[in-house]
């Protein structure tokens, strides 16, 4: 039977159909006519016009887009409700860090791979919505692409002017823009000159078109200069680097009111052995500690914490201005106070001999550190000595020296503090911190650590003492017993989930390569396991990336209103308290538990929520920026040490590259693969390492190496081999700088 020959309309929908099976095959990407045609099977120049015309009418009944002229693809569909953070890659690649709902919608933890041409004008740090689709290649099994950006993660960008003769462009660091440099408007370049670092708007990015348009708003300075360095780095992650003059201004109005009928309403405990501990170049000493004997032969100690919010007030300037930096930023060279200087350097420093207004927590210890009573209360003080941790360590050692035996004392107290507080499921992280020496104009010329002693724990664990007992009495009650069973009022929570299970079978299975176990043995815990392989790894070439491996292992600590406990600590109860002064969500534990103390009723907690988002937000880009600061010191010291031979050790792979740690001084850097000439290495994720494809040669992480510095680029915060790229194997691979 001959087989019908389908009328002009149905060959119509047959080639619609045949189009959209193309473009939906091929989410994200656009093709031509004859790409199309071709994919469909047809050779003919008829075919080609009849489709042509197809997608003309498609795209008038908006069933297909088209992206440029002639160029074609799938339409999108409305809202996926598929909302995560773009996280870019140096390659201008990214993966999307999906919320939790849009996890459970696709059942998975992964992060969601993007194409570069699938981002769509999506930045680093951008909010999105994506698609997702079933990957063709590749290690991925979901794909996506972005069909909307929610919120722009910042609107200004920082960079380095290059100046051409028909054009000015602003070349941003490649992870935040995926390659795209910003094409200034030749009327709004403020005259900056090639060569300076800047900050430029972003004011239209055209469809179709690979770079953005903008304008220059700010020329910073001279790239390489030390102040304009670290001003760009404030200014990457949108952080002041000073203080609007009409605050500072309002500040400097604000008088000490130690008067006599603020004192009456406080208790007085000017007269108890009073001091400070801080480093040694600390200049806001918010904290303070007292002790004296009580009659009864127990032990009262005052944990007594600048009174910050009696000075400033709520919708002030200052007010306002701390909210929004909500962190003190602490760079390698120097300190972006939350508050400005006249609160945060003299009128709520707790400096010796001058009286202070105080909030304090007053506990009754026994001599095995037993707490019997606590009192929370605002106080006036007046510190009698300022310590370093150096001249109290000192002493602990042996050495006399001012109030030895209230050192002594308070010490013993801690370290049992200190010792129970591990009993009971308590993470041991000690890491050592990279520290550095520079000159009049901000060079490092030598790398040290600063490690934690009995003196830094001293003050840690009464400061962790009344952070806890300051959350226990709002969310358990525990100084009012007789209330326990009513709801809890608002309150600012610190708190840290347990760790990710995913997540620590990796570590585990990382960890088991060294011939450590992870799997917890009869009756431990996490928290147990990751102690003991804490103190296994003492001494050891790997102790640094385990103990950095661990720390990533961990969920991430945040302010809440829910409070959930905090993990790491093994405290039910959680809060920060105790630094007022650098952090604003003291401020909001200090007004709220003020309030209590005097009957006030319970807060709405959809603000506080809402502010304590903010503050874990600015925590965290005020960490990166002194990450950002660290990492430009330790490049910029190995600019000095170009073609010195180190021992390292393999801190991290990716398909791009090596990235190795120095032992000596824990600068890193990063050895491309395309450098790596004796075979053609691939990323095998799932091991982390890098492997030849014919010797089967492996880097792996923790593995022992030799590098030799080869050079430094300032610019990009690292060091590698080509195009300005640093580190080259010297014992694996002979090849000369």
């Amino acid at each position: 039977m001959a087989k019908r020959k389908a009328n002009p309309e149905e060959k119509k929908l047959q080639r619609v159909a045949a189009i959209m099976n193309v473009l939906n095959d091929a989410p994200g990407m656009a093709f031509n006519y004859k790409q199309i045609t071709e994919l469909i099977g047809l050779k003919s120049k008829n075919d080609r016009m009849e489709i042509q015309d197809c997608l003309f009418e498609m795209v008038a009944q908006g069933m297909i887009e088209e992206t440029i002229a002639g160029k074609y693809k799938a339409k999108l569909s409305g809202s996926t409700g598929i909302i995560g953070t773009v996280d870019m890659t140096l390659s201008g690649y990214a993966y999307i860090v999906l919320d939790d709902e849009s996890k459970k919608r696709l059942d998975t933890e992964d992060d969601i791979f993007v194409a570069h041409k699938n981002l769509n004008s999506a930045l680093h740090g951008d909010k999105v919505e994506i698609r997702t689709f079933a990957s063709k290649k590749g290690r991925h099994l979901i794909e996506g692409e972005v069909i909307t950006i929610l919120k722009r993660k910042r609107e200004r960008f920082v960079g380095r002017v290059e100046v051409h003769t028909h054009s000015t462009y602003l070349v941003v660091d490649q992870r935040i823009t995926g390659g795209r440099d910003i094409i200034i408007q030749p009327e709004k370049t403020l005259n900056a000159q090639d060569g300076q670092k800047a900050i430029a708007k972003i004011l239209t990015w055209p469809e179709g078109q690979q770079n953005p348009i903008g304008e220059i708003v700010e020329i910073i300075g001279q790239t390489g200069d030390n102040n304009t360095e670290m001003h760009a780095i404030l200014a990457e992650f949108g952080l002041p680097s000073s203080y609007p003059e009409s605050v500072a201004q309002d500040a400097e109005s604000i008088e000490p009111g130690i008067t006599k009928d603020e004192v009456a309403r406080r208790r007085d405990m000017r007269g108890i052995t009073t001091f400070t501990i801080d480093p040694a170049d600390a200049k806001d000493f918010d904290d303070a500690l007292s002790i004296q004997r009580l009659p009864n032969g127990n032990w009262e100690v005052g944990i007594h914490i600048a009174d910050v919010t009696h000075y400033v007030q709520p919708d002030s300037t200052i007010e306002e201005e701390g909210y929004k930096r909500a962190t003190s930023i602490y760079l390698v060279d120097r300190t972006i106070p939350m508050l400005p200087e006249r609160l945060s350097n003299f009128i709520c420093s707790l400096r010796p001999d001058e009286e202070k207004l105080t909030f304090s927590v007053i506990v009754e210890l026994d001599d095995n550190a037993e707490i019997l009573n606590t009192e929370i209360t605002k106080t006036v003080i007046c510190s009698n000595r300022r310590f370093t941790y150096e001249e109290a360590q000192e002493i602990i050692e042996g050495a006399d020296g001012d109030y030895k035996d209230e050192i002594l004392q308070m010490n013993d107290l801690a370290q049992k503090l200190r010792k129970r507080r591990f009993e009971k499921g308590a993470i041991n992280f000690e890491r050592s911190e990279v520290r550095f020496k520079i000159d009049e104009t901000g060079k490092p010329i030598s790398v040290y650590f600063k490690e934690a002693k009995e003196s830094n724990m001293l003050v840690e664990e009464f400061m962790l003492l009344a952070n806890r007992r300051v959350a226990e009495y709002i969310g358990a009650d525990e100084l009012n017993p007789t209330k326990r069973k009513r709801t809890p009022k608002t309150f600012v929570y610190r708190v840290h989930d347990q760790p990710n299970e995913e997540k620590f079978n990796k570590f585990a299975t990382f960890v088991h390569r060294f011939g450590y176990e992870a799997s917890p043995k009869k009756g431990e815990q996490i928290n147990n396991v990751v102690n003991r392989i804490l103190q296994d790894i003492k001494g050891k070439g790997e102790q640094n990336l385990i103990e950095i491996l661990a720390v990533r292992t961990m969920a991430k600590a945040v302010y809440t209103t829910k409070n959930i406990g905090h993990y790491g600590l093994a405290f039910e109860y959680y809060t920060h308290f105790t630094s007022p002064i650098r952090r604003y969500p003291d401020m909001m534990v200090h007004r709220l538990l003020f309030s209590y103390l005097n009957g006030g009723k319970s807060a709405k907690a959809e603000k506080y929520e809402e502010m304590c988002k903010h503050s874990s937000e600015q925590e965290i880009l005020a960490s990166e920026a002194e990450r950002a600061s660290i990492k430009y010191k330790q490049v910029e010291f190995l600019i000095d040490r170009i073609g010195e031979v180190f021992d390292a050790t393999v801190s991290g792979v990716t398909e791009w590259g090596i990235f190795a740690e120095i032992v000596e001084n824990h600068c890193e850097g990063m050895i491309p693969l395309r450098d790596l000439e004796d075979d053609n290495y691939y990323f095998d994720e799932d091991n982390y390492c890098v492997v030849g494809h014919n010797s089967n040669k492996k880097y792996q992480l923790g593995q022992k190496i030799r590098i030799r510095i080869a050079n430094a680029n300032l610019e990009k915060k690292i060091a590698l081999c080509e195009e300005a790229e640093q580190l080259k194997l010297s014992t694996e691979w002979k090849k000369t700088t």
